[in-house]
């Protein structure tokens, strides 16, 4: 409605989470920091926690942006599920398909599908959102989870991301062994007021609007309202945007956004302020002006205390009494290390290549050399194959002579003695007749 009034090229005050507007404020990037790391190292559960609002959804939409291709990613939200339901739900994100209805034959597909990932060089991460909501009895499946696992390695990385309360929850009896398989905690704070600042002029530019469209007492107001939850910034800069768009207005200033708090608070839409200044109109001519800045700056302090309060439960818990300035450091000196190491891992790769290629060159020259020296033994080899063949064939072709030469002896052989059987026959018969002749003319005598 407003854009074109602007010059925006969208609306820059969207409430869906959108990473590509993510504002890293130093606390974002630190935390955006850790869980790089952590997704890299792949060490344990990870634990983000912040305020509604302050942008957690979107700084995990970021991160997953940012993973390769080789990461396979499942996220759950619905927090009212039974633990078979929850596995179901997991396997569901991971497209995998249980032989049969039983928990064991879910466990076991996971199982299967998490070493195969791990056998191709990649792995899995699941997002457990709103995790403050779960029962007990769901946070420890979601631990059990975490067994896992290769001979050195998690086969599945755990995310939970919550409300501060879930800290809470972690810290009890039951969830002890949860609370320790957790490698790295962060928490997101809410903005401060230079902050939120600049968060509002980036998402101005990030449209393709100008950064002061809003007056520095404007943002002050914004700050104040809305005490530094992304969110609900988001809320009132579109309201005011809304109304000075109706009044035709380029600047939006502090009465702008006055109207636009006072029409939020009417309707419940914005969380209670611990005071809330009296508005300009209304103040006294003479003492309002002091009135409203001791107001602001009693917001500021009491703000401020909070805040302080709360950063330094969270840097006793998760630092154990280590001030933010050496966290900072570390996390400072963490980054230019990750940096490092990735060029290194860069020119590593990059020589890598280089030998490999060069290892291919010999590789092949090698089997050429080797190829040709083959051929010369094999052509060798042929030849005395060859001489040997026509060697064999002359003593089968002799062979073969003097079997014929035998054949036709035997033969000859076999003829003379049937001719000489034949004449033995013939001598036998006549001698045989000439008996039988000279016995009957005995007997014709003798009668």
């Amino acid at each position: 409605m407003y854009e074109k009034f602007y010059g925006f090229t969208s609306k820059p005050f969207q409430l869906t989470p959108d990473p590509s507007s993510l504002y890293l404020s130093a606390k974002h990037e630190n935390a955006l920091t850790y869980l790089e790391y952590v997704l890299r190292e792949r060490s344990g559960f990870i634990l983000l926690t912040g305020e509604i609002g302050a942008g957690k959804t979107t700084l995990v939409r970021y991160l997953l942006s940012m993973l390769e291709p080789s990461v396979k990613t499942a996220v759950i939200l619905d927090s009212n599920v039974s633990p078979d339901q929850l596995l179901t739900m997991i396997l569901s994100e991971f497209e995998v398909v249980p032989p049969g209805p039983s928990k064991s034959e879910a466990l076991e597909a996971l199982n299967r599908f998490l070493l195969a990932r791990y056998a191709q060089g990649g792995y899995s991460l699941l997002i457990v959102d709103e995790a403050q909501n779960f029962t007990l009895e769901i946070l420890e499946e979601v631990r059990r989870l975490s067994s896992l696992q290769s001979d050195d390695q998690h086969l599945l990385q755990i995310m939970l991301v919550g409300q501060p309360e879930l800290r809470a929850r972690l810290k009890r009896p039951e969830l002890a062994q949860l609370s320790q398989c957790i490698g790295v905690s962060s928490h997101i704070p809410h903005l401060s007021r230079d902050e939120t600042a600049a968060y509002i002029a980036f998402r101005l530019e990030k449209a393709g609007g100008k950064p002061d469209i809003f007056t520095p007492a404007a943002m002050q107001r914004i700050y104040r309202a809305s005490r530094g939850v992304p969110r609900t910034i988001n809320i009132l800069c579109d309201a005011a945007l809304v109304y000075g768009f109706a009044e035709k207005m380029a600047i939006i200033d502090a009465p702008v956004v006055e109207q636009a708090i006072e029409d939020r608070e009417g309707r419940d839409l914005l969380p209670a302020a611990p005071l809330s200044a009296e508005s300009p109109s209304t103040a006294g001519a003479d003492a309002g002006g002091q009135f409203n800045e001791f107001l602001s700056r009693l917001d500021d302090l009491e703000q401020s205390l909070n805040m302080l309060q709360q950063q330094m439960d969270w840097r006793i818990e998760d630092l154990e009494g280590k001030g933010q300035g050496f966290k900072d450091d570390l996390v400072r000196n963490m980054k230019e290390l990750y940096d490092r190491e990735r060029d290194r891992t860069d020119k590593l790769l990059f020589e890598y290549s280089r030998i490999k290629e060069r290892c291919a060159m010999l590789v092949k020259e090698k089997d050429a050399k080797a190829q040709a020296a083959s051929s010369a033994e094999n052509a060798e080899l042929i030849g005395r194959m060859r001489d040997m063949l026509n060697a064999e064939r002359e003593k089968n072709r002799q062979l073969e002579e003097a079997y014929q030469q035998l054949k036709e002896a035997f033969r000859c052989l076999e003829q003379n003695r049937l001719s000489e059987l034949d004449r033995e026959n013939q001598e036998f018969i006549a001698s045989t007749f000439m008996d039988k002749q000279r016995n009957g003319k005995n007997r014709s005598w003798l009668k």
